[in-house]
Formats: structure tokens, C-alpha cells, sequence
């Protein structure tokens, strides 16, 4: 009776903590100005609609759905990519489904440019990354499939050529996430590619066969768990258009066959060396810690991000990175599978990091959601890092359950209070936040160049959105668009210091993020109330460290490795390759 009564309290005791923390979340926001996020797709002429499957037998059915912004014709206007797979059924019928390019047209419509520059049939696609692979000042596109990626090298004519066979990088496996990154400081970007579980056409898993394939006493699609892991790869780039697999030899290959997500590259103690997170299903993430000399040591546990603060392996999906604090030190923040909760580990210095959720307030309202895309925002320039969450479950049989989570869910929005914790502002943001949808990939970027950040969210079982950011226009800001001289032109792994007003913010260009997305490879500030950028330091990925002094805000920037501010002009290729 004694033991039956401690259980019912500690029970008691979970569920008021659980209304506690909901019900701080809404009486701190109440009263707050939060921007609206309209999804503005019905007038952008967009008119992508992601293949589904009903019943979703099959769980590559369930996972793709990923996002690119890439500014493909170096316009200055961030142009949209959407991955589409098909399902197991057409495929196995040798049928396709068609992965869409569409051009920003700049006075916010968009217009589909896909069969002229050649993208639409990468394979069964999932999502993938956005680099410069041959220094060339082009952006190219590495798209992640299952059964082989393709990367789509940029003719600088508004076509695409596919080079995958020459790079080398097809890998073969089902591909989930993938980034670049120098690793070895060699003026080349790398490639990570997580890879998922060793799911084949030939030999498909039963729905509801086994124990492994049952939710809460009902039949569902297989997996992660029961299946086998497919392991991870590591391309070392030869900088003649050829990649290495270094995997194996670096350490990287995940041979214990861990359900890799999502990849992120960050320099997380700011030193230049390009660490490695990877965000893992069901089973521990991994923190490769860049060693120099292109050696890592896998300290995930040692760190504290591989398990939740109560030790728990979670079914981490997207991953994102940033400095919420103020602190130069780069927060790591992962989404999750239902009745687990969203993580945040406060980077608290020298690769080591605490599990803050609870603290932060982001973890409770996120247990009955699946979390995939999400992404550190400055929503309304007021200088901090506000949260956003794309949701969605994995199972449609969730809807004949009486009670618990629903297949299709809405967004989380986290607004930074400054002072380390969050408010939950999902509800009143605007009701494209509150529409229940089956979300996968999301993508942050200044899409129509107003100074705020817009997403564009992946829909599994719908069109998209575009949510437009309408922003608040009292607060400040800026926004940088950097060159690199020595390494890769678009600056890929450069960590940017700004100072205004006393508030310091860094931030980094990062290729691959979210899930299976890829942000805006410009870095956009917020600055509050400050009309001007005291200071800018810029550390460039050759190590040279550059610093620029008083920019006014709300105005975009071209900045070039040893030349300060130029013209835009003067850091964008001439159209056609030479």
C-alpha cells in the first residue's frame, strides 16, 4: 500500500509540475508582442504537394520531406528546393515522384524552374545540404535518397549537372541528413551523410509483424528499433572533384549501426576546428570532437549529449545550434519522439554541456508531439534566439486511438525571454501554427528581404507552407552575406562575432541542418532598439580573423575576405562556368 501510495504521489507530483510548467509558459506570454508567421503559399506560386501514403506500411514512407533555400542564381534572393519520394508501392512499380525547383520571383511568388535546371528526379528522396564542393562561388546541391544520393553540381546558367559518379558520393544506403564542412582546414568542404536503417526493396518488413512493430497495442509500420542500422559516412574532399571515404579510418562509420537523423557542423568552443553532431533515432547521439590534424574523438557521453539529463536515449530527428544565452558559447537543441520531450543542452563550455529542457521551459510542451525541422530564429529582432519546432507523427493509425497523440500536430514556438528560459507564443503566432499537419523538414531564411526571418515548412500528406514573417518593426537589424578568398567562397564554417550596444551575438554559416534542410547561408542579426554595429569580427575558414567597425542597421552587407564591405557584385560569380 505504502509503495502504491509513493507512486501515485510521485504521479501527482509529475502532473501539477507538467500543468506548472504549461501554465508558466502561458502567463509569460501573455501580454507579449509576438509576430504573426502567415503562411502566405496560396499566393506564391508554389504547387508542390509531397507523395503520400495513406497507411504509411512502410517507414521511408514516413521520413522525407526536406527543405533547401538556395540562392542557385547568386541573385541575392533565396530561391526554394522541396524533396519528394515516392511511395514503397510506385517504386516498386518503377514509378517516380518529382522533386520541385522554384525561382524567387522577388516580389514574393516563386516560379517553377525545375526541368530547366534538371533536379526533378534525384531518386527517393529524402532531404539534403547546400555547398560550394568546387570552389567555384557556385552553390550546389546534395540531395540524400534511399538506395543513392545525388549531388547536383551548379552550371552557373540556371542548370544543374549530376556528378555524383565521379564525386564518389553516392554512398548506396538509405541517407537521411547530410553536411559539409572543412574538417581538415584544407580549403575543401567535407561531407557527413547520416545514414538510417538497411531498409530493401526485396526484402520488406511486415506491418505489424513483429512485437517491434506494434505502437501502444496497435499494428504499425516496422521500425527504427528490430531493424538493423545502416552506419554513417565521412567524405574527405580531394579538391579535384573526387571524394574519399575516410569513415572507417577516422572513426566516424558508426559501426555499431546507431539510426542516424541529422548531421550538424559547428566550431562549438570557437576555436575554428568543425566539430561534428549527429543527431541519432532511438539510440545515443554522437559528438565527434574535431581533434585537429583530421582526427575526432566521439565524446557524446562525456560531453552530455548523447542521452537526456536522466540518461534516457531518445528518437532524436532534427538538430539545431546557437548562442541563446549571450554567452558565445553555442547552445545544441534536438527534437524528439513522443512522450520523450525536446532537449536542450546549454553549452557550458569546453565541449561540455547540461541538459537545461525542463529549466528553459521547452521540454514539457513538446512530450506529446513528434519534433523533426526546427531552428534557433531571431523572430523579432530584439537580439535573442527564439525556438521553432515543426511537428507530426510517424503513425496515421494514431487517429483510432481514443486518447494521446494525434498524427497530425501543430507548431511549436518558443520566444526567449533573455533571462534562459522560453515562453510557449505557439497560439498566438498566427494560425498557420495551430493547424494540425504531419511537418518533417523546415527551413529559416529572409525569403522576400524585409529584414526577418521567414520558414518554409516540408508537409508530409499536404502542400507546404510558406510562413511569412511579418516581423517587428520597432527592432533593428542586420544582415551579412560573406565571401571567403581562401577555401570555399560562400564561407561555409566562418563564426561571426557582432557588438551593438553592449549585446554581443555569434552566429556561423552552416551547410545542412534542421531536418534534412538546409537555412539561408546568410547570417541575419537582430539588434533591438541599437542603430548601429559597434564591431564585427569575423573569423574566415582559412583562420585569418578580420574585424569591421560601425555598420548602420537595417541594411544588407557583402563582406570579402581582406576587403572589408564591397559591392555584391564583386562576390558573385559571372553567369556560365568557364
Amino acid at each position: 500500500m505504502k509503495k502504491l501510495t509513493a507512486v501515485l504521489n510521485i504521479l501527482l507530483m509529475s502532473s501539477l509540475t507538467a500543468q506548472s510548467f504549461a501554465q508558466d509558459n502561458r502567463d509569460v506570454c501573455v501580454g507579449r508582442k509576438i509576430p504573426q508567421l502567415e503562411n502566405v503559399l496560396p499566393r506564391s506560386g508554389v504547387k508542390f504537394v509531397h507523395t503520400s501514403s495513406p497507411e504509411k506500411k512502410y517507414i521511408v514512407e514516413s521520413m522525407s520531406g526536406g527543405v533547401l533555400l538556395i540562392d542557385f542564381d547568386r541573385d541575392g534572393w533565396q530561391d526554394i528546393y522541396f524533396t519528394n519520394a515516392p511511395t514503397v508501392e510506385m517504386s516498386l512499380k518503377g514509378q517516380r515522384s518529382k522533386s520541385l525547383l522554384y525561382r524567387n520571383n522577388r516580389d514574393g511568388t516563386f516560379v517553377d524552374v525545375t526541368d530547366k535546371a534538371g533536379v526533378a528526379y534525384p531518386g527517393f528522396a529524402m532531404g539534403g545540404a547546400v555547398a560550394d564542393v568546387d570552389n567555384d562561388g557556385w552553390p550546389d546541391m546534395y540531395i540524400t535518397c534511399l538506395g543513392g544520393n545525388v549531388l547536383y553540381r551548379n552550371n552557373g546558367d540556371g542548370t544543374f549537372v549530376d556528378v555524383t559518379k565521379k564525386a564518389g558520393i553516392s554512398d548506396g544506403r538509405w541517407s537521411a541528413g547530410a553536411a559539409f564542412a572543412d574538417y581538415d582546414n584544407d580549403g575543401f568542404l567535407d561531407l557527413f551523410v547520416a545514414n538510417y536503417v538497411d531498409f530493401k526493396m526485396n526484402d520488406l518488413p511486415g506491418f505489424g509483424s513483429l512485437p517491434t512493430c506494434k505502437f501502444r497495442g496497435i499494428d504499425v509500420q516496422c521500425g527504427p528499433r528490430g531493424l538493423k542500422g545502416a552506419g554513417d559516412s565521412l567524405f574527405r574532399n580531394n579538391g579535384d572533384g573526387t571524394f574519399s571515404d575516410v569513415s572507417k579510418q577516422l572513426g566516424m562509420q558508426d559501426s555499431n549501426g546507431y539510426y542516424g537523423m541529422q548531421p550538424i557542423w559547428s566550431s562549438l568552443v570557437g576555436n575554428g576546428l568543425q566539430d561534428l553532431y549527429v543527431a541519432n533515432d532511438s539510440t545515443a547521439n554522437f559528438l565527434y570532437r574535431n581533434e585537429g590534424s583530421g582526427r575526432f574523438a566521439e565524446t557524446g557521453l562525456e560531453s552530455g549529449t548523447a542521452v537526456s539529463g536522466d540518461g534516457s536515449e531518445q528518437g532524436s530527428m532534427g538538430v539545431a545550434v546557437g548562442d541563446y544565452l549571450h554567452t558565445g558559447n553555442l547552445a545544441i537543441f534536438v527534437t524528439n519522439f513522443v512522450d520523450e520531450y525536446n532537449t536542450l543542452y546549454r553549452n557550458d563550455g569546453g565541449h561540455n554541456f547540461t541538459d537545461v529542457s525542463f529549466a528553459a521551459k521547452v521540454a514539457q510542451t513538446s512530450r506529446p508531439l513528434v519534433g523533426w525541422g526546427t531552428g534557433f530564429f531571431d523572430l523579432d529582432n530584439d537580439t535573442w534566439l527564439d525556438l521553432f519546432v515543426v511537428n507530426g507523427h510517424v503513425y496515421p493509425q494514431m487517429d483510432n486511438i481514443a486518447s494521446g497523440a494525434r498524427y497530425r500536430q501543430p507548431k511549436l514556438l518558443h520566444i526567449n525571454l533573455g533571462n534562459g528560459t522560453f515562453c510557449d507564443a505557439s497560439s498566438q503566432a498566427g494560425r498557420a501554427l495551430t493547424e494540425p499537419r504531419v511537418s518533417r523538414g523546415a527551413a529559416f531564411g529572409d525569403l522576400d528581404n524585409d529584414g526577418d526571418i521567414d520558414i518554409v515548412v516540408g508537409e508530409l500528406d499536404s502542400v507546404p507552407m510558406i510562413l511569412e514573417n511579418e516581423g517587428e518593426r520597432s527592432n533593428n537589424w542586420i544582415s551579412l552575406e560573406l565571401a571567403a578568398v581562401k577555401g570555399s567562397p560562400l564561407a561555409i564554417g566562418a563564426r561571426v562575432k557582432i557588438t551593438a550596444d553592449g549585446v554581443s551575438q555569434v552566429e556561423e554559416i552552416r551547410s545542412g541542418s534542421s531536418y534534412l534542410s538546409q537555412n539561408d547561408l546568410r547570417l541575419h542579426f537582430g539588434l533591438a532598439k541599437a542603430a548601429n554595429v559597434d564591431l564585427v569580427e569575423i573569423r574566415w575558414p582559412s583562420g585569418k580573423v578580420e574585424t569591421i567597425r560601425g555598420l548602420a542597421a537595417n541594411k544588407r552587407y557583402a563582406l570579402k575576405e581582406n576587403s572589408g564591405i564591397v559591392d555584391f557584385d564583386t562576390i558573385r560569380p559571372k553567369k556560365g562556368k568557364s
